[in-house]
């Protein structure tokens, strides 16, 4: 690209058709050169804003979790369960227009096959900020079983609610979290069997 020259395209375009075509033809089936056409531009230009199709649907995964220390660090005051139940509510906080791409993403990450080991790289470098988070406040290292433990349990009271609000758009994604990290911090206690169903 020349000096001068307006960008022909953005990492929100190429992220949108990629999605968008993902959604239509599943992420396997698709290509970056199919991607790349959809937003007029060649294949070397969509790898000079994402390193592989995989982080398409990702996106700027490091601003979430940057997201997720702010807000976790904003509840210093609070006990550790509740600051990290508020952490993950707020950093889920979404505009409702940006909702229908969130939907999409998560659908992705939770079902294609493909995208699991790259997955697995993210959820580490998310568990590892509150794996860092809970030992600055317990006085442990981030490796140490409780801090371990907690970053792996909030791990799973997240994907908990994202998986039931893929399958049930219409209900409240903070709420969802929030419901999850409460039955978390409260250990799952108040539990009761429920009525038989119609």
């Amino acid at each position: 690209m020349s000096i001068g020259r307006p960008p022909t395209t953005t990492h929100e375009q190429i992220e949108g058709a990629a999605l968008a075509l993902f959604a239509e033809a599943g992420f396997e089936q698709t290509t970056v050169e199919e991607i790349a056409a959809a937003v007029g531009v060649g294949r070397r230009t969509i790898f000079r804003y994402f390193p592989s199709k995989n982080d398409m649907v990702w996106g700027e995964f490091d601003q979430v979790i940057e997201r997720l220390r702010v807000h976790l660090a904003e509840g210093e005051q609070l006990p550790l369960m509740e600051a990290l139940r508020r952490g993950a509510v707020l950093s889920n906080s979404y505009p409702e227009d940006q909702l229908p791409s969130l939907r999409r993403r998560l659908t992705l990450i939770t079902s294609a096959p493909s995208l699991q080991a790259n997955s697995m790289l993210r959820y580490a470098a998310w568990r590892r900020a509150v794996a860092e988070w809970a030992a600055a406040r317990l006085g442990l290292e981030p490796d140490d079983l409780v801090p371990e433990a907690i970053s792996q349990a909030a791990l799973g009271a997240s994907m908990a609610a994202f998986v039931r609000w893929v399958s049930h758009p219409e209900e409240d994604l903070e709420a969802l979290i929030d419901q999850a990290y409460g039955l978390l911090a409260a250990g799952f206690q108040e539990l009761r069997p429920a009525g038989p169903r119609r």
